[in-house]
C-alpha cells in the first residue's frame, strides 16, 4: 500500500529556510564579514536583509501563483520561455545545490572532529563527510513530512542555543565596542560586506523548490519566505551585536571560522565555547537536510521537464524523491575531491544572476501574478548594483574567483548547447508551468 506523503506546514517550511540560511553563513563566514565590515557588522546584516526582502517580493508573488519544485526556473520559463538561457540557468541552479551539500559536509567535519578530539586526517574527514551526507539522504527516504519534522526540531535546538548566546552576551555587552564606524573606509567595507552577506539570505529559495509539498502553497509560500527572512535577520543582528560587543574586533577577526565560539568565552566560559560548537553542528546539519531535499526536488523536476538528463528522474528504493541519490553522491564527490571556497563564491554569483532573472520574470508576468512595477524595477536595480559590487570586490581581492565566475557562465552555456544537440531536444513553445488561479 502506498503511503501518502503529507504536506509541509507553514512553520515546517519556515524552519527549512531558516535552517539553510543560518547554517550557510553565521558560523562559516562570520569572521570574514567581521574582517570586511569591522564594527559595522550588525548594520551590514540589516542592509543585506533589505536586499533579500526586495528579491523575496518577487519570489512571493510568483511562488504564490506558479507551484513547482523547479522554483525560480519555473518562474523564468513561464516568463521568457524555453531557450538556451533557461536551460543554462537550470543547470546552474541544480549545481548550486550540489556544491552547497559539499560545503556543508566539509563544514560539519571541521567542527565535529575537534569536538570529539579526533585527529583531523584525510581519512577521518572523508568518513565524516560521507557519513553526514548519507544520514540525511537516508532521512529523505521517508518523504517531505519526515524532513520537515526533523528540520523543525533541529532549527528549534539551534535557535535556542543562539538565543542563549544572544541573551547572555547582551547582559555583558561593552557598548563602546558596538558604536558604528562612520569613516569612509568603514562605510565602503560595510557595503562590500553587505554584498557578500546578501548571499547568507539565499536559503529562502528552498521554499519555492518545495512548493508542491507545502500546504496551501498560494498563501503559505509567500508567508514562509517573509517570515523566514525576518527571523534570520533578527538572529543575525543579535549574534553580530553580541559577538562584537564582547570581543574586540581584532580578536574576532583572528578567530576566523570559529569566531562565535571564541566570542562566547568572555561571558559563558568553556561551556559557551562547547554550546556554540554544538550549535554550529546543528546549523550545518539543518542546512544539509534542507539542501539535500531541495536539490533532489530540483533535479527531478528539471529532468522531468527535459532540462536535465532523464536519469535524474529515475525511481529509487522506498519511493524516495527522484534525483536524491545522484544529487547527494555528487555532493560527496565534490567534498572529497575539491577545495570548495572558490567554488562557493562562484555559486553565490550564480544565485545573484538567478535572482535578477526572477525579478525580470516578475516584471514580465506582473499582470498575471500581481505586484507593483515600481517596486520590481527598484528591486532589479538594487540587486544588479549589489551583483556588480560583488564582482568588483572579487576583482580586487581574488582575481582567480572573478575569472572563475566568467568561465562558469560560459561553460554552463556551452554544456547546454551540446546537451540539446546530443539529445536533439528542440525548444518548446508550450509552457509547462501553469498559474494557480486561487
Amino acid at each position: 500500500m502506498k503511503i501518502k506523503d503529507k504536506k509541509l506546514s507553514l512553520w515546517e517550511a519556515v524552519s527549512m529556510a531558516v535552517g539553510v540560511m543560518i547554517g550557510a553563513s553565521i558560523f562559516s563566514i562570520f569572521g570574514v564579514g567581521a574582517k570586511i565590515a569591522g564594527k559595522n557588522l550588525p548594520e551590514t546584516f540589516i542592509l543585506s536583509g533589505i536586499y533579500a526582502v526586495l528579491v523575496a517580493y518577487s519570489y512571493g508573488k510568483l511562488g504564490a501563483k506558479i507551484i513547482s519544485d523547479a522554483g525560480p526556473i519555473a518562474f523564468i520559463h513561464r516568463a521568457i520561455g524555453d531557450n538556451i538561457i533557461t536551460g543554462a540557468l537550470s543547470i546552474l541552479l541544480w549545481m548550486s545545490y550540489v556544491i552547497s551539500i559539499a560545503l556543508f559536509a566539509k563544514g560539519f567535519a571541521g567542527y565535529f572532529l575537534p569536538l570529539i578530539n579526533a585527529p583531523i586526517t584525510p581519512f577521518n574527514v572523508a568518513i565524516t563527510e560521507i557519513g553526514i551526507v548519507a544520514f540525511f539522504t537516508a532521512l529523505n527516504f521517508f518523504g517531505s513530512k519526515a524532513v520537515g519534522r526533523v528540520e523543525f526540531l533541529i532549527v528549534l535546538i539551534k535557535l535556542s542555543i543562539l538565543g542563549l548566546f544572544i541573551f547572555a552576551g547582551l547582559m555583558a555587552l561593552h557598548l563602546s565596542y558596538i558604536i558604528p564606524d562612520t569613516s569612509l573606509t568603514a562605510i565602503k567595507g560595510m557595503i562590500f560586506a553587505s554584498a557578500i552577506f546578501f548571499l547568507s539570505y539565499m536559503g529562502f529559495g528552498v521554499i519555492t523548490n518545495a512548493s508542491e509539498h507545502i500546504e496551501n502553497p498560494h498563501k503559505n509560500v509567500p508567508r514562509a519566505i517573509f517570515i523566514s527572512i525576518f527571523i534570520v535577520m533578527l538572529v543575525y543582528v543579535g549574534v553580530a551585536i553580541t559577538a562584537i560587543g564582547n570581543l574586540p574586533i581584532d580578536e574576532l577577526i583572528k578567530a576566523s571560522e570559529n569566531a562565535l565560539a571564541v566570542a562566547a568565552k568572555p561571558f559563558l566560559g568553556n561551556l559557551g565555547f562547547l554550546l556554540i560548537s554544538i550549535g554550529a553542528l546543528f546549523s550545518i546539519s539543518s542546512a544539509m537536510n534542507a539542501t539535500i531535499y531541495g536539490g533532489a526536488n530540483v533535479a527531478y523536476s528539471l529532468a522531468k521537464d527535459g532540462e536535465l538528463p532523464e536519469f535524474f528522474e529515475r525511481k529509487v528504493w522506498f519511493k524516495s524523491t527522484e534525483g536524491l541519490y545522484i544529487t547527494s553522491a555528487l555532493g560527496v564527490l565534490f567534498a572529497l575531491l575539491f577545495n570548495m571556497e572558490g567554488v562557493a563564491s562562484i555559486t553565490s554569483a550564480v544565485f545573484m544572476v538567478i535572482y535578477l532573472f526572477v525579478i525580470l520574470s516578475h516584471y514580465i508576468l506582473i499582470d498575471e501574478v500581481g505586484g507593483r512595477k515600481e517596486i520590481v524595477i527598484f528591486s532589479f536595480i538594487v540587486v544588479l548594483v549589489v551583483f556588480l559590487i560583488l564582482l568588483y570586490y572579487q576583482w580586487i581581492s581574488n582575481r582567480f574567483v572573478f575569472y572563475g565566475i566568467i568561465v562558469t557562465f560560459i561553460g554552463v552555456l556551452i554544456f547546454e548547447i551540446i546537451y540539446r544537440k546530443v539529445t536533439k531536444r528542440t525548444f518548446s513553445n508550450v509552457c509547462r508551468y501553469s498559474l494557480n488561479k486561487k
